[in-house]
């Protein structure tokens, strides 16, 4: 992800791009309300408007443009009290009650507080903003009152409400259209249309651009009904005929539905935790977006809604067990967008995976260089990486030979232009002055340094990145075995056991018993400990010895915060627990270093994070584990610090409890033996008992109970659909 930071324009000046989000606001004082389908996301205030003019991204966006940025309900000229704010636990809708203020005409009380009720519901389907107020008398007389909504379309792209300052913008119109309707029109300078078109149903009294008044006489006990319909649509065509808010919240439910029917459910003992997985999979499922490819998790919101391929990689390694669709999704989607040849600007060369991919004005138009971005260096091996992962969990050796050619495109790119100096570890160098600087994970401009605090010379070979190549061939070599391939893969397998070896010899620091954060452009180690370091365990290239020591340090008090792993241990030059990448801890960091600490076993490292990161999400609004938070040190009685602009929801943060319960599970699958089986299992102290329903093993499902006795589990087959055999092994 690109950095947060108020320095931008300084960074611009000294010559190094950044497009971070200008830190004017905190998104969680600002505690917004989140929705979304598809393309198209809303924020709204616990009132349910969309407030202008405060820095905030407020809006409802469509294709990284913000088609409405302002939506504001008032009562006689006033703003209602609220009483309560909630989206429901499927993210599907926001119900909003609120009620009128003391309203006095010149002094003289005409409507006393608590007397009127409205109810505010709001979804989003299919590029549609749907809100119904029901608009009730509790009084016990009649009142006569108004009811007024002022709206505004601003059209800024996604980077502009980031804090990116354009000297140029498109034209903007707004008309009423009859009756019910308004509209905001925008050309952009690159000459595309966008429209928003706002129907009101009844007709309000009065309807002008910017505002719609209706004039309202209750008697006690009586209800009014107003819908609104907000519809975001791209070119000049005419706009599609409103569906109805309950003909459309019916589909969007039932849908929702049927997407969320292929996972694996869990229910465990404890019910703080089951409300951090249900959070958890209901904004997993609110951020996945159906494609022509398949579903794909779109990043975060507000600042990543959109296609990240590291993100949605990692993402479906966390889920590959509880929903392997995800993974086919993305595997398919980054296939279709694979770079074929070489274009500076975008930093695409053949085989490179996407980066990022970007709809918006300004990137239409080059302002910024993501429309079709491939500025990433561990992309490409993570794309290779996920492959063999899919393959193990699912066998579908028909979507694997379909995607060999990708894969080894993929491979080619990591063994050539991957490989910049020849030396025989991936590394990176932007290739124009436009791109990100970092292109690892932690994509901060300071994120890679030398001990001594001085920022790393470019080409960069980061550590984690040699772990996911090494990881990448590994995988690839089973899977050209699968395939037929013994030739291809004993060569993979050789360019592994080399590249272990010189990892191993490169970046191996004996006097810390860690590993370098990375190899600068003259092959000095970056000599400061990190989190990156952990990735290795999850990828399985360090020897048994040297885990276990990165093991011990990596949940060292340096480290580890009491919420979890930080990404820069303290007492490094450049730490600071409210830095992006420099000291605060993001769960899926801290979750790929739990799967790398069970996987040389050592369990008890892993249950000190994901101890620390269930008590995390405790503390959090909605049991939402947002996408990092800082790394103060835990105190007792205070819940962590919050990061001012950290997105919440975020695909891999909300993915992160799936993949610490694969971690202690210890799940495999034999598709052959026709077998589910756990390894090692172990539950945290905080659960007795784990329920896991559906759980998919070809077209089988098995329902299963596992139960903690002090250090000991015990599985149980509670039901399943066919012959599929459950097994324990130590």
């Amino acid at each position: 992800m690109s950095e947060p930071d108020s320095q931008a324009t300084l960074l611009q000046a000294s010559g190094v791009s950044s497009y971070g989000i200008t830190a004017t606001f905190s998104l969680p004082e600002r505690r917004l309300r989140t929705l979304k389908h598809g393309h198209t996301f809303g924020l709204f205030d616990p009132h349910g408007d969309i407030v202008p003019g405060r820095g905030s991204p407020d809006g409802l966006f469509h294709d990284d443009t913000r088609f409405l940025s302002g939506l504001q309900l008032l009562i006689n000229g006033l703003r209602p009290l609220l009483l309560s704010s909630t989206v429901q636990d499927n993210n599907a809708l926001l119900t909003v009650h609120l009620t009128n203020p003391d309203i006095l005409d010149d002094e003289k009380l005409m409507l006393p507080k608590d007397v009127i009720h409205i109810l505010r519901t709001t979804f989003i389907w299919q590029g549609r903003s749907f809100e119904r107020l029901r608009i009730q008398n509790f009084g016990d007389r009649e009142y006569r009152f108004t009811v007024t909504f002022c709206f505004t379309a601003d059209f800024a792209d996604l980077f502009e409400v980031r804090g990116h300052r354009r000297s140029r913008r498109g034209s903007i119109e707004c008309a009423v259209e009859n009756a019910n309707t308004a509209a905001f029109r925008y050309t952009a300078l690159d000459g595309r249309r966008h429209s928003t078109t706002l129907h009101f149903e009844p007709a309000p009294v009065e309807l002008q651009p910017g505002s719609a008044r209706y004039e309202l006489t209750l008697a006690p006990g009586e209800q009014a009904a107003i819908v609104i319909t907000c519809t975001c649509a791209n070119g000049d065509g005419p706009t599609a005929l409103d569906p109805g808010f309950l003909p459309s919240f019916r589909e969007a439910r039932r849908a929702h539905r049927l997407s969320t029917a292929r996972a694996a459910a869990i229910e465990t003992s404890n019910e703080i935790f089951n409300e951090i997985l249900c959070r958890s999979m209901a904004d997993l499922y609110m951020l996945l977006t159906d494609t022509e490819h398949g579903p794909y998790p779109y990043a975060g919101v507000p600042w990543y809604s959109t296609i990240f391929g590291r993100d949605g990689i990692i993402t479906a390694i966390e889920t590959l067990w509880v929903d392997p669709e995800i993974a086919r999704g993305v595997l398919c989607f980054l296939a279709a967008h694979q770079a074929r040849d070489f274009d500076a600007r975008a930093d695409a060369e053949p085989g490179k995976i996407l980066h990022e991919m970007r709809l918006g004005e300004m990137a239409r138009l080059g302002e910024v260089p993501f429309g079709l971005y491939y500025g990433s260096v561990d992309a490409t091996p993570l794309f290779v990486l996920l492959a063999g992962l899919y393959y193990e969990r699912t066998q579908d050796l028909s979507l694997i030979r379909r995607l060999w050619p990708h894969i080894e495109a993929a491979l080619a790119w990591m063994d050539n232009h991957g490989d910049i100096d020849g030396d025989g570890f991936v590394e990176y160098a932007r290739k124009d002055a436009a791109g990100l600087l970092n292109q690892g994970w932690k994509d901060s401009h300071d994120a890679v340094f030398h001990e001594d605090g001085r920022t790393a010379p470019l080409p960069i070979a980061l550590v984690e990145v040699q772990g996911y190549v090494y990881a990448a061939r590994r995988h690839a070599a089973r899977i050209a075995r699968a395939l037929g391939n013994k030739a291809r893969a004993d060569v993979l397998d050789r360019q592994a056991d080399n590249l272990r070896d010189e990892v191993e010899q490169r970046f191996w620091m004996e006097d810390k018993g860690f590993y370098a954060l990375a190899l600068d452009g003259h092959k000095r180690q970056c000599r400061v400990l990190t989190s990156n370091a952990g990735h290795l365990l999850f990828c399985g290239l360090p020897t048994a010895d040297r885990a276990a020591r990165v093991a011990a340090r990596l949940t060292s008090a340096a480290f580890l915060s009491g919420w979890g792993i930080r990404t820069v241990a303290t007492g490094e030059s450049r730490y600071s627990p409210i830095s992006y990448h420099n000291g605060s801890v993001w769960p899926h960091d801290n979750a790929l270093i739990a799967l790398g600490l069970c996987r040389y076993g050592a369990n008890t490292h892993a249950h000190q994070i994901f101890q620390g990161l269930f008590d995390a999400g405790g503390y959090m609004e909605s049991r939402r584990l947002p996408e990092l938070f800082c790394g103060f040190r835990r105190q007792p009685g205070i819940g962590p610090t919050i990061y001012p602009v950290a997105c919440a929801p975020q695909a891999w943060a909300s993915a992160t409890p799936f993949a610490l319960l694969k971690a202690c599970l210890g799940i495999q699958f034999d598709h052959a033996g026709r077998e589910i089986r756990f390894r090692r299992p172990w539950l945290p102290r905080f659960l007795d008992e784990l329920v896991i329903r559906s759980l998919r093993l070809g077209e089988t499902r098995a329902d299963i109970l596992l139960r903690r006795y002090e250090d000991d589990v015990s599985v149980n087959v509670l039901g399943r659909s066919d012959d599929v055999a459950v097994t324990v092994t130590y």
